[in-house]
């Protein structure tokens, strides 16, 4: 391990955890946020008025379990994408202030930093994350598995809506940026200088910050669903239509063609609700969990050297 930053290692270790634990808990929420915010008709002949007809939908089909549809493949993009985020962004962030003579860092360096690390992420990513969208917004019960769902598309469309998901590191960059430097401040301002918050602190501030991210960048939240969501039986018929869907610029004016303005805010409600509570159950379980992960790797590094010496020994 000697080739690797411990402390980056540990940063992306207990986040990537942490991303895993949120996803999965907080999944059939998200599916029934997903297919909503995927639908585009008009008022008057959407199906899902609101959040629950999705639930509705899958209890009265007998397909509560198809709220989970997908649920491995987003549990490994999230995984994945978490590791490497966090991994990059403590990396990055400890080069910055070894290399600028800096005891901390500022918002606008912060900001980039989180943005180059979220950048990466999105273009290793990308097909996972494309398809696990497709997999959530099929028809319940016909959801396909994640090798099918590649298989069965070009490179490009497994690539649908990068451009979008790179414009979308800036809500990490926000919420991170915000949490660091909200943590750095409530930590200085307590007595006997702890060196971690609290469960409820950590929570606080994940849902501030992620809420204020979400708000911000919420009408490129829903095209980028839009582009990534699998079609529909309906739309057999519509294939012209729901090819142009797939560009940035397809997507807001389907958008602003069939549902309005209001349209570019569909689903806001769930949305927060959703990642407010999945990103601060992230970064709550990674607060708590980031000092039992520094005691497992330097219990895995010891035990690697010791090994190491008595090989060398023998």
């Amino acid at each position: 391990m000697g080739g690797f930053d411990m402390q980056s290692l540990v940063d992306a270790t207990a986040g990537a955890i942490g991303s895993l634990a949120s996803t999965t808990i907080l999944y059939p929420l998200d599916t029934c946020k997903t297919k909503y915010q995927a639908e585009l008709r008009t008022p008057n002949l959407r199906k899902y008025r609101n959040l629950s007809d999705v639930l509705w939908e899958a209890i009265s089909k007998r397909q509560v379990l198809s709220l989970f549809q997908g649920l491995g493949t987003k549990n490994l993009q999230s995984f994945i994408s978490s590791f490497i985020y966090f991994y990059g962004y403590s990396f990055f962030r400890k080069m910055y202030i070894e290399r600028s003579g800096y005891k901390s860092i500022g918002t606008k360096a912060n900001l980039l930093i989180a943005a180059v690390a979220g950048a990466c992420t999105v273009a290793i990513t990308q097909p996972l994350d494309t398809a696990a969208s497709r997999m959530q917004t099929s028809e319940f019960g016909k959801s396909k598995g994640l090798w099918k769902t590649l298989s069965e598309e070009t490179w490009g469309e497994a690539f649908d809506g990068l451009g979008i998901s790179i414009l979308l590191t800036i809500n990490p960059a926000i919420q991170y940026t915000a949490f660091d430097q909200l943590k750095q401040r409530l930590l200085e301002g307590q007595l006997g200088n702890p060196q971690s918050l609290s469960a409820l602190n950590a929570f606080m501030l994940g849902a501030a910050s992620k809420c204020a991210a979400t708000c911000l960048t919420y009408p490129a939240i829903r095209c980028k669903v839009m582009i990534q969501a699998a079609e529909s039986d309906e739309d057999t018929n519509e294939e012209p239509e729901v090819r142009s869907r797939k560009t940035v610029s397809g997507a807001l004016y389907a958008i602003w063609k069939k549902e309005g303005f209001l349209g570019f805010f569909k689903g806001l409600r769930a949305q927060i609700l959703k990642t407010v509570l999945s990103s601060a159950l992230l970064l709550m379980i990674k607060e708590k969990i980031t000092k039992s992960t520094w005691v497992l790797f330097l219990g895995i590094r010891r035990f690697l050297f010791l090994n190491r010496s008595r090989l060398k020994s023998s």
